[in-house]
């Protein structure tokens, strides 16, 4: 049967083909130091509750900033081959398993960066779907059709990944709780409807960023039932996280003394329970990330 496509010469062919690698190749770059800067940018920020910080490793044993930080720059790497292997990708179970294998190798990365310590398993799997997500969408893609693109994906099995249980999927089961394989599936919901706005919400009310990003964590953990959490401390340390939380935001937020005094209440509140709300801080790395792709060429 006689071909319907275009006749190219050769040389044109290979000028076409060279230059959608390239810009395949510089987008990947740049969403892979996208994401790691939101993988920085919420270890540094300081103070949150019971988390790793400038302050030191929280409610952590084997945690501190420094290796939070070497973990993040260790997933570089990983998320430049996510990117490649989304670009001009359909959305189907190859894509997926691949995706799957990049990550398993990232986790590998991760722990040979922290000496065993598992700092952002739960950041590869939200981070990896939305950095995929970003290179498969076009360039002036609107958000929703981002997290579209990342829902997909993350609804789509991956026939080999191991069958070990996380402490995530226990609390899941355990607890009777979606976590983030359901939070991703279901489009992030506690990213586009609750993080991101009280993000803006906060700048336009005058916030310095780092007050602005503590916001969006507070809004995070207001509601989200935190696999982390209730892995560490059951619906106790559940419901002392969102007390908190929206206690913090009822006295204004963290750019009023009341809601700063409330943050710090919180932070002492969760150490004595031993608990940080580790998916929160995955998800506000979501929000910085996707903040920050939402400018123009990216």
């Amino acid at each position: 049967m006689r071909s319907l496509a275009p006749s190219l010469p050769p040389t044109t062919l290979y000028i076409r083909t060279g230059r959608l690698h390239r810009v395949g190749e510089e987008r990947a770059r740049k969403l892979a130091d996208l994401a790691v800067r939101a993988l920085i940018a919420e270890a540094l920020l300081t103070p949150k509750p019971a988390l790793v910080d400038q302050r030191g490793p929280g409610a952590h044993q084997d945690l501190d900033l420094e290796r939070l930080l070497r973990s993040a720059k260790s997933l570089h790497g990983s998320f430049h081959r996510m990117a490649l292997r989304a670009h001009g990708a359909a959305p189907d179970l190859p894509l997926r398993e691949g995706l799957g294998a990049i990550g398993r190798q990232a986790e590998h990365a991760m722990l040979e960066a922290t000496g065993g310590s598992n700092a952002h398993r739960g950041a590869i799997w939200v981070l990896g779907l939305l950095v995929a997500a970003r290179a498969m969408a076009e360039p002036h893609a609107a958000l929703e059709d981002i997290l579209t693109i990342a829902a997909g994906i993350a609804r789509l099995p991956d026939r080999h990944a191991p069958g070990l249980p996380s402490n995530g999927s226990r609390a899941c089961r355990r607890f009777g709780v979606h976590g983030a394989r359901g939070e991703a599936s279901d489009g992030f919901p506690h990213v586009r409807q609750v993080g991101l706005p009280a993000l803006h919400g906060a700048r336009r009310r005058g916030a310095d960023e780092t007050r602005a990003r503590l916001d969006a964590l507070m809004s995070v953990m207001a509601s989200l039932d935190d696999t982390c959490l209730l892995h560490r401390g059951g619906w106790p340390a559940v419901d002392a996280a969102q007390g908190g939380a929206r206690r913090v935001l009822a006295l204004g937020g963290t750019a009023t003394q009341a809601g700063w005094a409330a943050l710090l209440a919180l932070d002492s509140a969760l150490l004595r329970l031993n608990a940080s709300p580790g998916g929160a801080a995955d998800l506000l790395a979501a929000c910085l990330f996707l903040d920050s792709v939402q400018s123009p060429g990216v």
